[in-house]
């Protein structure tokens, strides 16, 4: 099973670690390298540009790929489908145009040019809206377009906004909105090892947040424990070894940010020997 990774920029690092978080360990590593196995030896790491891995997916020369979903959307390939949000590298594809400028709704581009380094993505927002401005393919610098006359308005991934701002450019619309994501090609949806490999990556992200706390609790106060615990299903009891059952250990996964609290009403109630401990990976 071949999963292509992106091989540098700003999405590779968080992927790496995501994939190691995993248990999908890379054993020869990543560092100008085309391609590294894992601990799985059914698992074999490609490194590619992200914009190029929906085409590698598609084309079959990966199983799987991770890269955002505004790259799958520019690709425009037919074959392969979205797994899951990994939920990192948030960003949005806007539609822009000089702050100063008489460009100030998607409308007023009709018969005017539009630069951005996502021309399927652009072409088809203007279709969407029976407008036919013409598009400019630029693969850098797409913010200084308008100031240079090249263009009206861009077409371009924004994070914080600051580029825009710094630029002298304002929003006019959100075009979309994007995240990296988990593909597969769509003849391999079924196969065990990319359900596997699926759910490894989604109890990575089910664990993010979470905490696990362990606790004594006397049996008598119980319930007066259990009222107060904001656990995912109710908490776990379980007797104590050589406890004379007299008191019981109870266990939950409880979210990060309520954790202060929690401690402080558990105890309240009665709980003892509390213990909080991050978790690694959480299989729902």
């Amino acid at each position: 099973m071949r999963l292509a990774v992106p091989n540098k920029g700003r999405l590779h690092d968080p992927t790496i670690d995501l994939l190691e978080r995993a248990g999908l360990h890379l054993e020869n590593g990543a560092a100008r390298k085309l391609y590294a196995d894992t601990v799985d030896p059914e698992v074999t790491i490609l490194f590619a540009r992200a914009a190029d891995i929906p085409e590698y997916v598609a084309d079959g020369a990966a199983d799987l790929g991770i890269t955002g979903y505004d790259q799958y959307r520019e690709a425009d390939v037919g074959t392969v489908a979205e797994l899951l949000d990994l939920e990192f590298g948030r960003c949005r594809l806007v539609l822009a145009s000089p702050e100063d400028g008489d460009i100030n709704a998607v409308e007023d581009l009709a018969g005017k040019t539009v630069a951005t380094e996502f021309p399927t993505v652009t072409r088809q927002f203007f279709d969407e809206r029976g407008l036919e401005p013409a598009i400019v393919e630029v693969t850098g610098a797409t913010e200084l377009t308008p100031h240079v006359e090249m263009a009206d308005a861009i077409v371009d991934i924004t994070s914080t906004g600051t580029t825009l701002k710094m630029n002298r450019l304002a929003v006019i619309e959100e075009v979309l909105s994007s995240s990296v994501r988990l593909f597969a090609r769509e003849d391999v949806l079924e196969d065990p090892k990319v359900q596997e490999i699926r759910t490894a990556l989604s109890s990575v992200l089910a664990a993010d947040g979470k905490r696990y706390l362990m606790m004594n609790v006397p049996r008598d106060r119980l319930e007066d424990v259990r009222e107060v615990i904001p656990g995912m299903g109710g908490p776990t009891i379980m007797d104590i070894a050589n406890g004379g059952g007299e008191s019981v250990a109870v266990h939950a996964v409880v979210d990060e940010r309520e954790v202060f609290e929690t401690i402080t009403e558990v105890k309240k109630a009665g709980a003892s020997d509390i213990l909080v401990t991050e978790i690694e990976r959480l299989v729902e």
